[in-house]
């Protein structure tokens, strides 16, 4: 379905009844990242609201670049959990969508109940591990090349594209997808708004605060953009309960390639019981 908010049209998977997750997809995808989560967290009662974020997907695509900064996109949840009447969720989120829900979860505490990141630790230690994690990300900065990104990544079919992303089993979907045109550029801009080179020697890309609510890191050591000292490092922005689990056999998708040992986890960790303030059965809109 769509939903507007702050003007534009964020198209949004809604299913099941119960306790309310929030999933938040990452580069290059789009909601169906959570395919293989979906079916069993709705399975087990529990309600999964998970939308195209900004520019992916079915959503709108800004053209402003400032469109897409973190900040920004975070007032898009606030309007979509209050237009669906939620005022607290737990919260699940993969790569750009794990950067999002870090911030979303530490500037609105009163919002979130549980979250789990996959792969991605707190933004303030995004490049702990110094070199290596330089190394990992030179992409970034080859992505602020605004238009020569664009088009070394379309050349010869999508040849640097598919190489870049060999690891990734939606790649021919994300190429259909960032076919159309502007959404390769709006996909792109994720990284021009909330990236500056400084942040590759020292400074975090943006201001991320402490998170407040138990927090569940999943990392796999197929991981090849991150190193696992960014994630390792981030208990210290946790002020509540810290748990690591790692997943052998997975690359950066670690819930599509290993989806059955990431819901066991994920079931494990969130709470089916979690009510909404207002009292009612969380999952409830207000009327």
């Amino acid at each position: 379905m769509k939903i507007e908010v702050k003007g534009i049209n964020l198209n949004v998977v809604d299913e099941g009844e119960g306790a309310p997750v929030l999933m938040l997809h990452g580069f290059p995808d789009s909601a169906r990242a959570w395919r293989h989560q979906i079916p069993a967290l709705t399975g087990a009662g529990f309600r999964c609201i998970a939308p195209d974020l900004r520019g992916y997907g079915e959503s709108d695509a800004p053209e402003d670049v400032s469109a897409y900064a973190i900040p920004e996109v975070e007032k898009d949840l606030l309007e979509l959990l209050d237009h669906l009447g939620l005022e607290r969720v737990q919260l699940v989120a993969h790569d750009w969508g794990a950067a999002l829900g870090w911030y979303f979860a530490g500037m609105n505490p009163d919002r979130i109940e549980r979250y789990a990141t996959l792969q991605i630790g707190h933004g303030s230690n995004h490049f702990a591990g110094r070199e290596e994690s330089r190394q990992r990300s030179w992409y970034i900065l080859f992505f602020l090349l605004e238009g020569i990104a664009e088009e070394q990544l379309q050349r010869e079919d999508w040849l640097m594209f598919r190489e870049w992303m060999a690891t990734y089993p939606d790649a021919e979907q994300a190429i259909a997808d960032f076919s159309r045109p502007g959404r390769l550029t709006a996909a792109l801009n994720w990284y021009r708004a909330n990236f500056d080179p400084s942040a590759f020697f020292g400074s975090a890309p943006y201001s991320t605060p402490s998170v407040q609510c138990p927090t569940m890191g999943i990392w796999s050591p197929g991981e090849k953009f991150v190193t696992e000292h960014q994630i390792l490092g981030s208990p210290q922005y946790v002020e509540n309960t810290w748990r690591y689990e790692r997943i052998l056999g997975a690359s950066h998708w670690v819930q599509l390639d290993e989806p059955e040992a990431v819901n066991r986890l994920l079931l494990d960790f969130l709470d089916p019981s979690v009510m909404t303030e207002t009292g009612a059965p969380a999952g409830a809109a207000a009327a």
